[in-house]
C-alpha cells in the first residue's frame, strides 16, 4: 500500500467518523432540546411544558397561561392575587432555569464532540440530568398552579374550564386540519 493510498484511507475514515458524529450530534441535540423544553416548538412546546401524554401533561404551563390570560375575568380575592403574582414569578424563574439547564446539556455535548473520541455516554448523562431537573421544576410549578386553582370559587373555575375547553377544541381542530381531515363539530 502506498503512502498516498494510506493517507486517503485515513482521510476517508476520519470523514466517516466526523459524519457519524455530526449525525449523532444532531440526533442528540434534537433529543436534548425536546426533553429539556418539553417538545417541539421551543420552550413549552405546543402544549406548554410536557404536552399531552408526556410527563406533566398539558396542565403545566397551560394552566398558568390560562390563568394569566383570564386574570381580569377571574376577579381574584387579595390572597389569590398575591399567590397568583408569586406563581407568575416562580414560573418565569423556572423557565430561565430550564433554559440554563438546556444550554448546559448543549455545552456538554459540544465539549464531547470537540474531542477526538467523544464520550457520548457523558453527554447523555448530562442530558438525563437536565431532563430530570426540568421535569421536577415543571411539576412543582404545575402543582402550585393547581393549588391556586383549588382555592377558586365555582364561578372562577367555570371561567377557567370554558377557556381550556376552547383551547383544547382549537388545538384539535388544528390537528385535524394538519391531517387533512375535517374537524369534528365543536360542542
Amino acid at each position: 500500500m502506498t503512502r498516498d493510498s494510506s493517507l486517503n484511507l485515513l482521510h476517508d475514515a476520519r470523514r466517516a467518523t466526523a459524519t457519524a458524529a455530526a449525525i449523532l450530534a444532531l440526533t442528540l441535540g434534537v433529543a436534548v432540546s425536546a426533553s429539556a423544553f418539553g417538545g417541539p416548538g421551543g420552550p413549552g412546546g405546543h402544549w406548554g411544558h410536557g404536552g399531552p401524554g408526556r410527563a406533566g401533561g398539558p396542565g403545566d404551563a397551560l394552566m398558568g397561561q390560562a390563568l394569566a390570560t383570564l386574570k381580569p375575568q377571574l376577579n381574584l380575592d387579595p390572597a389569590q392575587q398575591q399567590r397568583f403574582d408569586q406563581l407568575v414569578a416562580q414560573g418565569k424563574s423556572a423557565r430561565e432555569a430550564g433554559r440554563a439547564n438546556h444550554e448546559r446539556a448543549r455545552a456538554a455535548l459540544r465539549a464531547q464532540l470537540a474531542k477526538a473520541e467523544p464520550d457520548l455516554a457523558a453527554a447523555a448523562s448530562v442530558a438525563d440530568e437536565v431532563q430530570a431537573a426540568n421535569l421536577a421544576a415543571r411539576r412543582k410549578v404545575r402543582d402550585d398552579w393547581l393549588q391556586l386553582y383549588a382555592t377558586f370559587t365555582p364561578e372562577q373555575k367555570a371561567v377557567v374550564r370554558e377557556f381550556l375547553s376552547q383551547r383544547v377544541n382549537r388545538a384539535e381542530g388544528f390537528r385535524q386540519r394538519m391531517k387533512g381531515r375535517p374537524a369534528e363539530p365543536r360542542s
